[in-house]
């Protein structure tokens, strides 16, 4: 598992800071990736992140792997931001369960998307209040690393 997360994940990201990618536009790519990647409402990362890929000229490749890698983070998030959301707005709780989830989704995305209506309001909320102070913080966190990881590169390269 190691070595095919190195050789599918850390390898080609390495590989674009080698391509002369710059470390804060890197850092941009994977914080923007893994935050707006746990956006709570199924199908809009991809659409959302690659809009953003192109507004901001950024590297679609990185932005879409790291979105990749968090679906299972989004799947466990979803209830969290639901209950973000709630308690944001002073809503109720909803009686809400992976397992009562999956069986509405059963019947159909449109009819899931009619039933829990509220629910996909309520956890758009609760990222809201909680997604973009995540990616920022990311992405200051990994400017450092990814530079130091960058200069690392450099020196290892032979001339």
């Amino acid at each position: 598992m190691r070595q095919f997360f190195r050789q599918r994940v850390i390898d080609p990201l390495l590989g674009l800071l080698k391509q002369g990618l710059s470390p804060r536009e890197l850092a941009l790519c994977l914080a923007l990736g893994a935050g707006v990647g746990v956006f709570p409402v199924l199908g809009v990362s991809t659409p959302l992140l690659t809009f953003i890929a192109f507004a901001r000229r950024l590297n679609l490749a990185a932005i879409q792997l790291v979105s990749y890698l968090m679906s299972p983070v989004q799947l466990a998030l979803i209830i969290p931001f639901v209950r973000a959301g709630e308690w944001v707005i002073g809503a109720p709780t909803q009686p809400l369960t992976v397992e009562e989830g999956m069986r509405i989704l059963a019947d159909g995305v449109w009819q899931a998307i009619v039933i829990l209506r509220d629910a996909i309001l309520h956890a758009s909320i609760g990222w809201l209040l909680i997604g973009p102070p995540v990616v920022y913080i990311l992405y200051r966190s990994l400017i450092p690393v990814l530079e130091h990881t960058a200069q690392r590169l450099k020196v290892q390269s032979p001339p």
